[in-house]
């Protein structure tokens, strides 16, 4: 299971590298998308469509592979497999079948926003994507909100201004750090209060990149950040 880079290819670990190019065939969410990294590293090596829509019919053929005494390596299309990305059904049908199955660390749009957020509490939830349809969306961000912990949520550019709405009208006050393309060229990095994100975003005449949001949290915070 290969982390590879959410943005930026120097992001990419030399395990990782090795990884591809010791692999007998390389399993990915989008074959197109890992073609693209690969060419770049001058690696070339059979790739297996492994997404969302077939990962169950696809970890049987990669079970098939392992069987054979084959090295599969699988990677998604940004950041680590199994954190809001397939990888999860492939890993434990790879394991029922009684092989191996080996982490290849590397970036996600979690850690690198937690390490650049500051203060926002002891405990962190990560829930990914929340769903797109308001009224579940709302109410599961009142039960995490609720808790007091951190939050930490994925979201795409075209339901972000609802999500940081949402969180505003639960508590305008509270302090969150949004991310956007995360350690790509226009990456940027914003912290306030609810009110204030929604509003520097909501201002803005396009809204581009993929988001990242973490809602502080309100337990187990030395001091005040701001």
């Amino acid at each position: 299971m290969v982390g590879t880079p959410i943005g930026n290819l120097g992001d990419i670990t030399p395990r990782a590298l090795e990884t591809f190019r010791e692999a007998d065939v390389i399993a990915c969410e989008d074959t197109r998308h890992t073609l693209g990294l690969l060419t770049h590293f001058g690696i070339r090596k059979p790739l297996l469509s492994c997404r969302a829509r077939n990962e169950a019919a696809a970890a049987q053929r990669v079970t098939a592979l392992l069987d054979q005494g084959k090295t599969v390596a699988y990677a998604s299309d940004a950041g680590t497999p199994g954190l809001s990305d397939p990888g999860a059904v492939l890993a434990d049908a790879a394991r029922d079948g009684g092989h191996r199955v080996v982490p290849i660390p590397g970036p996600s749009a979690f850690a690198s926003l937690l390490s650049a957020a500051g203060q926002v509490g002891k405990t962190v939830v990560f829930e990914g994507f929340l769903s797109p349809r308001a009224g579940r969306r709302n109410a599961r961000l009142r039960e995490l909100m609720a808790t007091g912990w951190g939050v930490l949520l994925y979201e795409s550019p075209f339901r972000v201004l609802k999500l940081l709405a949402a969180i505003a009208d639960i508590d305008t006050e509270r302090r969150v750090i949004v991310g956007r393309e995360l350690t790509k060229v226009h990456e940027e990095i914003l912290a306030g209060s609810a009110g204030e994100a929604l509003e520097a975003f909501a201002s803005r005449e396009k809204i581009q990149g993929e988001f990242s949001v973490l809602i502080g949290g309100t337990k187990n915070i030395e001091k005040n950040c701001t």
